[in-house]
């Protein structure tokens, strides 16, 4: 009997490009993502303030690819969950390569869309997208409107399977 494991990541950052979406020969989609995360800390021996900055490869699947295409942009902040994972190949010119990523499976645009504003009071943003994947590759996009506190969802495989999103208030980071 195998021991029970876990590979879950969390990240909350801003994108550093615009997402690049791509489709596989068989006709899926595939957008790849590069997220930064800041750190900073005092030393203990009292010096100076430290920071630094984590870039992380960020990649996501069929519905939620397309959507993240859609809705995230160089500079947005954003909320993913997902999974590590490492893979090996070899280039044209025989040399191995390695790269390890984020395969998202739940995906927050926190913030305002392209182009749009949005108040960044301690109360939260009012243009806060979530989208999450399901195991069958269909997704569910939530927006949320605090002026009319309602909410549209849309889904593109069995509403069974959709997840119910934390508003983006309630991460405590």
């Amino acid at each position: 009997m195998a021991a029970r494991s876990l590979n879950k990541v969390i990240l909350i950052g801003n994108l550093t490009r615009d997402p690049e979406l791509r489709y596989t020969p068989q006709g899926t989609a595939v957008c790849t993502i590069g997220l930064a995360t800041n750190r900073s800390w005092t030393p203990t021996d009292g010096g100076d303030r430290q920071e630094e900055t984590e870039f992380h490869r960020i990649v996501a699947w069929a519905k939620l690819a397309e959507i993240c295409s859609q809705l995230l942009h160089k500079g947005r902040k954003v909320y993913v969950e997902g999974r590590l994972q490492t893979r090996k190949w070899k280039t044209s010119e025989g040399q191995d390569r390695e790269t390890t990523e984020v395969v998202i499976s739940d995906m927050i645009a926190l913030g305002p869309p392209k182009g749009g504003t949005g108040s960044y009071s301690n109360g939260g943003n009012s243009d806060d997208q979530a989208v999450t994947a399901d195991d069958s590759g269909g997704s569910q996009q939530q927006t949320t409107d605090d002026k009319s506190m309602s909410s549209t969802k849309t889904a593109t495989k069995t509403e069974s399977k959709v997840k119910e999103d934390v508003p983006a208030d309630d991460i405590p980071f």
